[in-house]
């Protein structure tokens, strides 16, 4: 049978409420082995820390202190606490310390979807910067056409998106991002490799390695020929630059690119890189939002960083 006031082992009561104030008040009587000073450091006149202790007590079930005429002892039972109530005080401290961190923004996970002219081109070294700055945040990158990236940001499906300048409607926010230019490879000792630049006419008369259908560089370059009364000799289609910078370095097509793109793969591979003379080939990407004011703080920091000139 358990003993009066106790809970037996079938006992449902409720789990017992500790109040973090009487905590922090005992540690500090502990530390400072006085309740008048241990009193006066929380702020609190001795008779109402004498009360507190006392119903910590009874909350507890448990003798803290031998009291006396000569003072306060503190139980074995104490020393037991004083452990327990650090680590209980410094955990209620631990969290108010994150949960300020995820207020300013240096605690919590963004989503980011980006096509794949900015993967390959600025995101990289932005995203190390931002994260060596902010070693809690969790950024979360996938790669989409921009089309997809603007309705996934629309849908909340993502924080912040970076797409190809265009049309999205009215549920996202634009802002400039940043500037690329479209270049042309081929591969060395084909008969263009010796021209400094080549307008789209002269390239179309060449086996084309195209991106996929759904990117906008093949949409940009299908409606740049059309414009020409022109069609693309399309001999295969890739999802990835370096897939195309493969199949153009075997000799299987020339292929128009981003030149910071370009220029990961000139080194390894046997391509010579030709400007595009369209006004075109300079090309705005563009970051979007839902709205700034209501993105998270961790990702308006995000957003302010990547447009940093």
């Amino acid at each position: 049978m358990a003993e009066p006031g106790r809970a037996g082992p079938g006992d449902n009561r409720h789990p017992m409420k500790l109040d973090p104030i009487s905590l922090r008040l005992f540690v500090a009587v502990m530390e400072e082995s006085a309740i008048a000073r241990a009193a006066a450091r929380e702020h609190i006149a001795p008779s109402a820390a004498s009360r507190r202790l006392a119903e910590l007590e009874s909350q507890l079930q448990v003798e803290l202190f031998t009291r006396s005429n000569r003072g306060s002892v503190p139980t074995a039972a104490a020393y037991a606490l004083l452990n327990m109530a650090r680590g209980v005080l410094n955990d209620l401290d631990g969290i108010g310390e994150q949960m300020r961190e995820y207020g300013s923004g240096l605690r919590g996970h963004v989503r980011v979807m980006a096509n794949i002219s900015a993967i390959t081109q600025f995101l990289p070294s932005q995203l190390q910067r931002f994260l060596d700055q902010h070693p809690h945040v969790d950024v979360r990158l996938q790669e989409r056409v921009s089309s997809d990236i603007a309705r996934a940001v629309a849908d909340n499906e993502a924080d912040i998106g970076i797409l190809n300048q265009g049309s999205y409607g009215e549920k996202i926010r634009l802002r400039p991002y940043r500037r690329d230019r479209l270049i042309v490879i081929v591969p060395q000792g084909h008969a263009l490799a010796r021209r400094r630049s080549l307008r789209l006419a002269q390239v179309l008369d060449h086996d084309l390695v195209g991106m996929h259908a759904g990117s906008a560089l093949n949409h940009q370059i299908t409606r740049a020929a059309a414009d020409l009364g022109l069609q693309p000799r399309l001999r295969m289609k890739v999802t990835g630059y370096d897939a195309l910078c493969l199949m153009v370095a075997s000799g299987l097509g020339v292929g128009i690119l981003p030149e910071g793109s370009a220029r990961l793969y000139l080194g390894a591979l046997p391509l010579r890189c030709i400007a595009l003379d369209e006004p075109w080939a300079e090309r705005q990407l563009m970051l979007c939002v839902r709205s700034q004011e209501a993105l998270p703080p961790v990702a308006q920091l995000l957003v302010e960083h990547l447009c940093e000139p």
